[in-house]
């Protein structure tokens, strides 16, 4: 048996592929020019997103982080994940994912939109106790 085996029966961890751009963002390329040239990069947009927050643009923070998540959805059911189950925070490539979750569920609570706030929270923590940990959620 598998020391990684869930006993409990539920979905694999889902582990994207790597994400275009990864490679220009942690070289310091700006994430404007990322996300233009790999718009399916959520990374790229959790960035935009974190710059936008830490500069008082909370709209443009949740419309960035809110692009990023849906194109982290978009790869994660390309990926075979069917909705939930785990998307673990240490397979790197996972992280512009939960890095968009995260700042959407951070800009929704700054906009005072519960519900989403509430939603996106839940899910940070049921997709990757480690990823709401580490953002602090």
């Amino acid at each position: 048996m598998s020391i990684h085996q869930n006993l409990l029966g539920g979905p694999a961890p889902t582990h994207l592929p790597d994400e275009p751009g990864r490679e220009a963002i942690a070289a310091g390329t700006p994430a404007v020019e990322v996300a233009a040239a790999h718009p399916t990069s959520s990374l790229a947009w959790a960035v935009l997103a974190d710059e936008a927050f830490a500069a008082g643009r909370t709209v443009e923070s949740y419309a960035y982080a809110r692009t990023g998540y849906h194109r982290g959805l978009d790869a994660l059911r390309r990926a075979g994940w069917k909705g939930h189950g785990p998307v673990p925070w240490e397979h790197e490539p996972n992280r512009g994912f939960l890095r968009a979750l995260y700042a959407l569920s951070r800009a929704a609570g700054a906009i005072d939109e519960k519900e989403e706030y509430e939603r996106c929270s839940t899910f940070l923590r049921d997709s990757s106790e480690t990823a709401a940990d580490v953002l602090g959620a």
